[in-house]
């Protein structure tokens, strides 16, 4: 009995074997790498859970330039290089967006503090005028900007062998300010704005009767500015069928005191019990006593309205390199590195409000990608 129990056994584990032998051989496979792509024209940053919800249009959308950055595995944290300033040799010079600078600046003097002791120059002119410094003349490595680069000035880069690439450094609320004396206006509506900055329109009461019949100060940024920028298309183009131009010509036919130097815009509404004005959001913080800050559509300017985009004048704020120039003067990508390491230690201290974690993660990732 017992021998015929084993001689069952023993064909069984035969017959296993031999199944096992002919079963089709199973590797473990690995997808092959993907190559990093150019994106297509109008192609956003991926930031959607946390991009305000001013979008750009088609003219204005830039190229992401550069290769697409590789996803951190798992989802954790791109981490760069740690950088030491004091070992950082060489000058920098950098130029743009007002509303960027005290940014910039404040980087720059950590950066400093942490025993760089080369020159860095943080020039503030606008957006467009720090484009113009970066892609025509190339006289900078950095360009500082407070909205997404135009498809033009693209190419005006690569005509002098550039390609700009975008970091995304953290979050702004264009603020909209009165006399702290102003008793009739603690909130506007986006199309009221619009009104206020049109020709036409002389006195507050011809854009709400419940106003007083008293003359509108205005005060706004430069054309150079990129701020004025996306007042012109985010306030002023939905009240005039999202034509630019004609958005345009009706800002300027109610001919507002301007200026690139935002000191000079709070000191004009601190000014005159009757002025309005607007500007990045570090500014009003920096003045908020001189100010009075007015909620947008019902919704006041923080920073979980910013990120979220609750806030409807909520827009992101980039500087932008070129890999050529990082990897010709390599205290300029240990710069940028240092900058978007530490950027969060600094930035609600300034004024603005962080990136989202996403949003700085694909910027360090450009960095990896960009840097030899």
């Amino acid at each position: 009995m017992r021998r015929s129990i084993f001689v069952v056994l023993t064909i069984l584990v035969t017959l296993a074997m031999l199944l096992s032998a002919c079963a089709p051989e199973t590797t473990a496979t690995q997808s092959a790498p993907v190559e990093p792509t150019a994106a297509g024209a109008a192609e956003q940053i991926p930031d959607t859970a946390s991009e305000p919800t001013a979008t750009t249009t088609d003219a204005e959308a830039a190229p992401t330039t550069g290769a697409e950055p590789t996803e951190a595995a798992n989802g954790t944290m791109v981490e760069l290089p740690e950088v030491n300033p004091g070992e950082v040799e060489g000058n920098i010079i950098s130029a743009g967006s007002s509303t960027v600078y005290p940014l910039s600046e404040a980087v720059v003097n950590l950066f400093k503090e942490e025993g760089y002791t080369g020159n860095i120059t943080v020039d503030s002119i606008g957006s467009g005028a720090g484009f113009e410094r970066f892609c025509k003349t190339g006289e900078t490595d950095i360009a500082n900007a407070s909205r997404r680069i135009k498809d033009s000035e693209v190419e005006s880069c690569a005509a002098i062998n550039r390609t700009p690439i975008e970091f995304r450094v953290g979050t702004d609320a264009l603020a909209i300010v009165v006399n702290p004396e102003n008793d009739f206006l603690t909130d506007i509506t986006l199309a009221e704005l619009a009104k206020v900055y049109s020709a036409g329109v002389t006195n507050w009461s011809d854009v709400n009767p419940e106003w007083p019949a008293e003359p509108i100060k205005r005060y706004a940024p430069g054309t150079d500015s990129g701020t004025y920028d996306f007042f012109i298309e985010f306030v002023m183009q939905p009240a005039y069928e999202d034509d630019a131009d004609k958005a345009a010509e009706a800002f300027q036919g109610a001919n507002p005191q301007q200026s690139e130097d935002d000191n000079v815009l709070v000191q004009g509404v601190e000014g005159d019990q009757y002025a309005i004005g607007f500007f990045g959001y570090a500014y009003y913080q920096e003045n908020a006593d001189r100010l009075k800050l007015i909620s947008v559509d019902g919704v006041e300017a923080t920073l979980d309205t910013a990120e979220s985009g609750e806030y409807p004048l909520s827009r992101p704020l980039y500087i932008y390199s070129d890999a050529a120039i990082m990897n010709e003067k390599p205290q300029v990508a240990a710069f940028i590195n240092f900058y978007l390491t530490r950027v969060n230690e600094l930035i609600e201290e300034v004024g603005y409000f962080p990136a989202s974690e996403e949003a700085l993660d694909q910027s360090r990732q450009y960095l990896l990608d960009a840097v030899e």
